[in-house]
């Protein structure tokens, strides 16, 4: 499993009735995408659930890297870079994956958390804390999904879980899911990936 999330973030003023319109246009060419387990539409907007600014910041979960790289360089990713302009877009490697309690439910809302791994610590129980925080978080009552997994040019963990409350039962930042795309998302490889 590989992470990759871009981020675009707007005007304070911005109107995300256009990100709005925009998934409800193209969200759906990605619902058969080979290679991507899941594509999550996020949006956060100022002011909303602690929310500091507007942004729309999609987060996959691939089951294979032909698949992303297939978007990355053949077409679909450049549609966007056309409209908002390219966008950095951060990549982690899968350290864990769990179906929740809730895994047929519609995803409402997700949440991302992202973690340094502090210089000088035993690596592998960090990451072993990382997938017993997956098992967690997917246990958890209105989970759909829970994952984690690294980037190692950074030493940064992400956390990611969706959620079908408004009221999650994680921590991070909170983002509303406008569409999710999960082609692959059955054969994402649960549970620990090392």
């Amino acid at each position: 499993m590989h992470a990759l999330q871009y981020e675009l973030t707007l005007p304070a003023d911005y109107d995300m009735g256009i990100i709005r319109g925009r998934v409800a246009r193209v969200g759906h060419l990605l619902d058969d995408w080979e290679g991507l387990g899941i594509k999550t539409y996020l949006v956060r907007e100022r002011g909303v659930n602690g929310s500091p600014v507007n942004q729309y910041a999609p987060f996959y979960l691939w089951n294979s890297m032909e698949g992303m790289n297939t978007f990355l360089w053949g077409g679909a990713f450049q549609g966007l870079s056309n409209d908002f302009g390219r966008p950095s877009v951060r990549q982690w490697s899968g350290l864990a994956y769990e179906d929740g309690g809730a895994p047929g439910s519609s995803a409402r809302f997700a949440v991302r958390r992202r973690q340094v791994v502090a210089d000088g610590v035993e690596l592998a129980a960090v990451m072993g804390e990382a997938v017993d925080e997956v098992e967690r978080l997917a246990g958890e009552d209105g989970a759909v999904l829970a994952a984690a997994a690294v980037d190692t040019s950074r030493w940064e963990l992400v956390h990611f879980s969706l959620w079908e409350h408004d009221t999650p039962k994680a921590d991070g930042d909170v983002f509303e899911v406008l569409h999710l795309s999960s082609p692959g998302r059955d054969r994402l490889p649960r549970g620990r990936q090392w």
